[in-house]
């Protein structure tokens, strides 16, 4: 007998939820589900869907506080994230992006036909892609999530100084402490193009933070920069490339 699929709901509406529960119940007969845990938002699905061992979350695209995309975005980060199927209203942009990067999607209202095939496709798919996700989201994250004892952390983007590439990993800092992460400089470069300045090959600074520069070794005739950030000792140097940019930052302060 084929174990019953570990389902998990996360939607804003608690009669969005019910009506889920009640088509999955209908759908028993063809495929066995058990429901082993539902939020109303994304952090709190972040909090409980890690222990819940769920191995498809149908998931709202449109919920406050934190959208599914993003949080689907975060729980790549985790091992065994479960697959996903989006749920949402008629978003014609939504699907669009759904179907040009091969993520599965619910229209509501749902329709137990559909939500069958669904179940049956995700019990075979696994985890999305995380960069296919970045793509269909379509808007910057507002958090950064780090994985620290099995435990999903968010870091909101708003707090974060700098992110600097070394080795295989970025160190992300903020003024509190710094963090590890497992992301490209290039792609954060590309998402928080607005918020952050690269100020060297392997280094972004966030643009609100740079207060001002100071030389540090060099001749006279060529001065090497380093850029002084608001709240924090640390200095990162400037490359002669993006030295324009880091003074035209200054100059409007």
């Amino acid at each position: 007998m084929t174990p019953a699929l570990r389902v998990f709901i996360a939607d804003d509406e608690p009669l969005a939820r019910s009506r889920m529960r009640e088509l999955i119940a209908d759908l028993g007969d063809r495929i066995p589900c058990e429901i082993v845990g539902e939020a109303q938002n994304g952090f709190e699905a972040l909090e409980r869907l890690p222990g819940s061992g769920a191995q498809v979350l149908l998931l709202d695209v449109h919920m406050p506080g934190m959208g599914g995309l993003e949080l689907a975005r975060h729980l790549c980060s985790i091992d065994g994230a479960p697959a996903v199927v989006f749920v949402t209203a008629h978003d014609r942009h939504a699907v669009e992006a759904f179907e040009l990067n091969a993520l599965d999607y619910l229209l509501k209202p749902v329709r137990a036909s559909r939500l069958a095939s669904a179940l049956t496709k995700a019990r075979a798919a696994g985890a999305p892609a995380r960069e296919a996700i970045a793509r269909a989201a379509q808007t910057a994250r507002e958090h950064i999530s780090v994985v620290e004892r099995s435990r999903i952390q968010l870091v909101p983007v708003r707090e974060v100084v700098y992110f600097k590439a070394e080795l295989k990993y970025v160190t992300m800092r903020t003024r509190e402490r710094e963090y590890l992460i497992e992301e490209s400089l290039v792609s954060l470069e590309g998402e928080f193009a607005d918020l952050f300045l690269r100020v060297h090959r392997n280094c972004l600074v966030a643009r609100d933070v740079i207060s001002g520069f100071e030389r540090s070794s060099g001749s006279a005739e060529e001065p090497h920069w380093q850029v002084v950030m608001s709240g924090v000792d640390e200095r990162l140097p400037v490359s002669r490339r993006q030295w324009q940019a880091v003074r035209d930052i200054v100059a409007r302060r």
